[in-house]
């Protein structure tokens, strides 16, 4: 029996999943999407055409690669409906669990009105919906996706929920849907997404016991798990490897590899710490050449160096047992490239992550700089400081790097 490799993000998200899992896709017979919702954005560049995905997981674009939405997505309907009018004879290869719960319109009316009322202390969330449609869950008052088959039923159930919620909802001055617009919504949605909904955990199974190969593509980066992020600055789900096996339905003991995807510098959306973080010129070079806004929200991107000691952390809890090193042409044409390498906390030298990170001063090493790196495509050709920049990173980390990324084409790859 097969088992399931994992790609997962190993800083604060944005760290170019979409484009190894395309690469890799070609190695599979299936591609997952385990957890989150609409606010993670994934873009593939393929021959000059560039996609931006936020549900669909990235395996949509290889005609032969069948592509699940596993029960710990919190899907909005009218999104993934959007995003499959890209793409044609999805029936067969698209499959959307029943259990996955739903990520309906109040959702974001909620998130945004919340994330208002807290002003200077707001977290920055996409406002997407994605944790209020979570905490729902958590709380056992949401809707799954086996319920759109009977939207008649769930119709009277959501109106229900508005008025047991009458209080909040007037408090955040959110108005209750009128029942024949939501109805109508309710039953397009089955119309269209009913030939893909399945038990995607027994379809799972039984590809693994078929010996295909499965992919399970995370959303959003480890340092931003509910659990082992910079909480509050995170998301609504666990978004390490241990996460994904939950959203899958999957045991420990079907776990292949796990890779680890880093960015070759770092950066963070919205609020919350980032010692490594540049203000200066040179940050604000790097988002220009790198291009750093956010695929769902448009938002401007904090860069700064690549965080050393962060990436070692969140290596060990994914147990990751490669890395793939993302954008490294933007770091072109510097005169020199810092990596941090420890923390200076409470007066001290560290080499971990501590609960309060915004107190972390960053120790950096340097190297030269290179040039000339866009679209090389075997180790050998590129600069001997870009060489010494990843033998770097290696050793801090105590991971290789067996895939680097030149450029945002598909084929500018090296395979290690």
């Amino acid at each position: 029996m097969n088992k399931a490799d994992i790609l997962v993000g190993i800083q604060w998200g944005d760290e170019g999943k979409g484009k190894i899992v395309d690469r890799l896709c070609a190695e599979y017979d299936y591609v997952c999407r385990s957890a989150g919702g609409h606010n993670a954005g994934h873009t593939i560049v393929v021959n000059g055409e560039k996609y931006a995905l936020h549900i669909m997981p990235s395996g949509v674009l290889h005609p032969n690669c069948k592509n699940i939405i596993g029960n710990g997505v919190v899907l909005n309907p009218e999104v993934l409906i959007s995003e499959m009018a890209q793409f044609d004879n999805l029936e067969g290869r698209l499959f959307i669990s029943n259990r996955a719960h739903l990520n309906l319109p109040h959702h974001a009316l909620i998130d945004k009105a919340k994330e208002k009322s807290k002003g200077e202390n707001a977290i920055g969330t996409t406002g997407k919906g994605i944790g209020p449609s979570y905490a729902d869950k958590i709380s056992r008052t949401g809707h799954r996706v086996c319920e759109l088959l009977e939207p008649e039923k769930l119709c009277y159930d959501l109106l229900k929920d508005y008025e047991n919620n009458k209080n909040l909802y007037e408090a955040l001055e959110i108005k209750a849907p009128e029942q024949g617009e939501l109805l109508n919504n309710l039953k397009r949605y089955k119309e269209i997404l009913s030939p893909y909904i399945c038990d995607t955990t027994r379809l799972i199974w039984q590809a693994l016991e078929e010996d295909k190969k499965v992919l399970l593509e995370g959303a959003q980066g480890s340092l931003l798990d509910i659990d082992h992020g910079t909480y509050p600055y995170v998301t609504s789900s666990s978004t390490i490897s241990a996460g994904a096996l939950c959203g899958m339905g999957l045991n420990p003991h079907q776990v292949g590899k796990v890779i680890g995807i880093v960015k070759a510098y770092t950066t963070r959306v919205g609020h919350g710490p980032f010692p490594s973080e540049d203000k200066s010129e040179i940050g604000e070079r790097i988002g220009a050449v790198g291009k750093e806004f956010g695929v769902t929200t448009g938002r401007k991107r904090r860069c700064g160096w690549f965080d050393a000691v962060s990436v070692k952390y969140t290596c060990k809890l994914n147990g990751v047992d490669e890395l793939a090193l993302m954008k490294l042409d933007v770091l072109e044409n510097f005169d020199e490239i810092k990596i941090c390498k420890a923390y200076e906390y409470n007066g001290e030298i560290i080499d971990y992550v501590p609960t309060d990170l915004q107190n972390c001063t960053p120790i950096y090493e340097s190297i030269n700089g290179f040039s000339k790196l866009a679209g090389i495509k075997k180790y050998e050709n590129l600069p001997i400081n870009a060489k010494k920049y990843i033998s770097k990173i290696e050793e801090i980390v105590g991971v290789k790097i067996k895939i680097i990324s030149t450029s945002p084409e598909r084929e500018d790859t090296i395979i290690l």
